[in-house]
């Protein structure tokens, strides 16, 4: 992120927007060698794609950066990836001051690099910043997807729940925030779920509380399911299903990323940010298929399948959430292949009880290109996490409806009064598209920081 910027140099190359449809209006303003060049080099301004002019001393002297008016937010990202190390600006004259900012957003996401075990071999340019940018915002969003991508990115033997409190630890200190950190034997009674699914591994589970923000403000608890590696337990999984299991904590890196910027922004929000950080290993203190748990609520779990463990996780947090009568709970979990099933790799599938809050987020999900998709919690199929010994099993052997079920068994840990959302979310790019490089992904992020800044700071 440092080096992502910079301020205005001695000399600089501009980096000037075009489209499909402005293309020819812009060259005709411009020396007849640009023309003569663009056309040589069968530029048509697809969107992604630039063009880099030579002077005639041999150095670049401009660059055409084709976007899609659409999705201004990524017109810079593949430039920032793939330029030539040096210092660049934007040409604004002719763009829309409203657009400058989610440019230089992108600028920032397009050059992310994951380098703690490889160093890259080139180094990225620099954007000049753009005059009356809101920098604190550029910085905030760009600089909680690097803090989300690194956490997901990084392997689970460098990131274990200790690793996880860590991280959260050293967020705390720089925003004066407070953070308590329980592990071990000393949340069994009150995390008992949380316990259950961590007490296998040699990394003692945890459970993480950062408090930040006025009192008199209203109040927002972020909830994360912290599942640092996910074995499955003793319902293992096939060696291909677990090898991307260091993500499963993909939902913890979100709410931290979340809250370390609703912080730097400083919104007018008491904010409490709730973690559970857990390896489900297999040990001898392992829970097991069968076996009924009993949750900070009282509520006894039957367990079906101990693959199962993230809604454990979060039904823990989720009481502790609701016993502090916030104004909004949001909970983000890497839960079911069935949202993945639903909704695909790139859409944050989310469930809410509130249907005023559901509409808002779609305007933000569009306009930052982080879409969202509601589900229903249908009721009806409450039955199909029925026991026979307990109050719920924790999962469905149905086989149908697997995010909706989920969201159901989460629901019940969540008081009727309390407005609640629930992101179930994949938090990995599959493929490299500009801006989105292929690996841990901050999923819902730019909406909802947009929705929560439009509703506590209008």
């Amino acid at each position: 992120m440092s080096n992502a910027f910079i301020e205005q140099p001695e000399r600089s190359v501009p980096l000037i927007p075009v489209t499909e449809e402005t293309l020819e209006d812009v060259l005709a303003s411009r020396p007849e060698r640009w023309r003569n060049w663009s056309r040589e080099r069968g530029f048509t301004a697809k969107p992604d794609r630039f063009l880099c002019i030579p002077s005639a001393d041999g150095h670049t002297e401009a660059v055409l950066i084709a976007y899609d008016p659409g999705q201004v937010l990524w017109m810079l990202a593949s430039a920032a990836r793939r330029l030539e190390a040096g210092a660049y600006h934007l040409e604004t004259g002719g763009l829309d001051e409203a657009l400058w900012l989610p440019a230089t957003v992108g600028w920032g996401l397009g050059g992310y690099r994951y380098e703690r075990y490889r160093k890259a071999e080139r180094v990225l340019p620099r954007l000049v910043w753009p005059p009356g940018v809101d920098r604190a915002r550029v910085v905030a969003l760009v600089s909680a997807h690097e803090l989300v991508r690194d956490l997901i990115n990084t392997p689970a033997m460098d990131l274990m729940p200790e690793d996880l409190a860590q991280t959260v630890a050293a967020i705390a200190s720089e925003f004066d925030a407070a953070v308590e950190i329980r592990e071990g034997a000393s949340i069994a009674l009150d995390y008992p779920c949380v316990h259950a699914v961590g007490d296998a591994s040699a990394h003692a589970p945890q459970v993480i509380e950062l408090t930040w923000g006025e009192a008199a403000h209203a109040h927002l608890v972020l909830v994360g399911k912290g599942v640092c590696f996910d074995s499955g337990g003793l319902n293992l999984k096939p060696g291909n299903s677990m090898r991307l299991m260091k993500k499963d904590m993909g939902g913890a890196a979100i709410a931290l990323g979340l809250a370390q910027a609703i912080m730097a922004l400083k919104l007018p929000l008491r904010l409490t940010l709730l973690l559970g950080a857990v390896e489900n290993a297999v040990g001898s203190r392992a829970f097991r298929p069968g076996d009924v748990l009993t949750a900070r609520n009282g509520k006894t779990v039957e367990i079906d399948n101990t693959d199962a463990e993230g809604r454990l996780v979060l039904a823990d947090l989720l009481v502790r959430a609701g016993e502090l009568k916030p104004d909004l709970v949001i909970d983000f979990a890497t839960l079911t292949g069935a949202a993945r099933v639903a909704v695909g790799t790139e859409i944050s599938a989310f469930f809410s009880t509130d249907p005023a809050i559901s509409e808002a987020l779609k305007e933000p999900g569009t306009r930052w290109d982080d879409p969202v998709w509601g589900l229903p919690l249908h009721q009806p199929y409450r039955h199909l996490l029925k026991s026979d010994l307990a109050d719920i099993v924790n999962s469905s052997s149905g086989g149908y409806a697997g995010a909706i079920t989920a969201a159901l068994f989460l629901q019940e840990f969540v008081p009727e009064e309390v407005s609640w959302l629930h992101f179930d979310v994949m938090a990995w790019n599959t493929r490299t598209r500009p801006g989105r490089p292929k690996g841990g992904e901050a999923m819902g992020l730019r909406t909802l920081l947009d929705f929560l800044e439009a509703r506590y700071r209008p």
